[in-house]
């Protein structure tokens, strides 16, 4: 197996705080690795670091066997990682094919933003049929199909997904599981950060769980469905 993403004894915060610290983990090449822990745990501090929008104070991020410690966080995206933020930030004033093409806005080819476009109109035909619409008067479930349809203009490498269950209904997180799953099957590796313990071990390969700024648990998710201390935690027996 092979790593995409090496995160080595990463030490990151803010001011004179430091959040994560020591944490190290493998996003492997072609599966779905996830980051699993409560509020406060220290995911989102972590997924910053990685993505150069936080300073790391000591560690290494390696991506495609390039250290990317200390890149700028647009470099960074047109090496081939992006990131599914939380919380659906559509551009709501922006229709959802101008959201789409701000995807793709490293690239300056036409014919390949259009072969993109493709692309993410066979997997959420919804957005071809809202083409002309406006992000903002959009559903939550479609705001998130529309997060991640323009993740995926960026053709990246490695997509990074922070809480897609964040805020939808059931019947929607259900549905960005499956997606999440389909995008992976067809070849793209997933860094899935998350809470939602039970389906993001339904579909993931490999786990690390993040306790109070550190790496608890890890291992492959049928191992971490026996950890005593994540079952006590999470699903209240151990």
């Amino acid at each position: 197996m092979v790593s995409m993403l090496t995160v080595d004894n990463l030490t990151a915060g803010y001011d004179e705080a430091d959040v994560v610290s020591n944490v190290s983990l493998n996003v492997i090449e072609g599966k779905i690795t996830c980051l699993l822990g409560a509020n406060g745990a220290g995911k989102t501090t972590l997924i910053r670091a990685i993505l150069g929008l936080n300073n790391i104070r000591a560690g290494l991020v390696t991506f495609s066997d390039k250290d990317i410690s200390s890149w700028a966080t647009h470099d960074i995206a047109s090496e081939g990682v992006t990131c599914v933020p939380e919380g659906r930030r559509v551009f709501g004033k922006m229709t959802v094919l101008e959201n789409l093409q701000a995807g793709a806005f490293l690239e300056r080819n036409a014919s390949v933003v259009m072969q993109r476009l493709k692309q993410v109109y066979d997997f959420f035909p919804k957005l071809e049929e809202r083409s002309d619409q406006l992000a903002g008067t959009m559903s939550g479930g479609e705001q998130a199909m529309l997060t991640i349809g323009r993740s995926l203009m960026s053709n990246p490498s490695l997509m990074i997904f922070d809480e897609p269950s964040l805020g939808l209904s059931p019947l929607f997180v259900k549905e960005n599981f499956r997606i999440i799953k389909d995008i992976n099957e067809k070849g793209m590796t997933v860094l899935l950060v998350e809470q939602n313990v039970r389906q993001t071990l339904e579909i993931a390969h490999f786990g690390y769980v993040l306790s109070q700024g550190k790496i608890v648990a890890s291992g492959s998710v049928d191992s971490l469905k026996n950890n005593s201390e994540l079952r006590a935690a999470y699903f209240g027996s151990a």
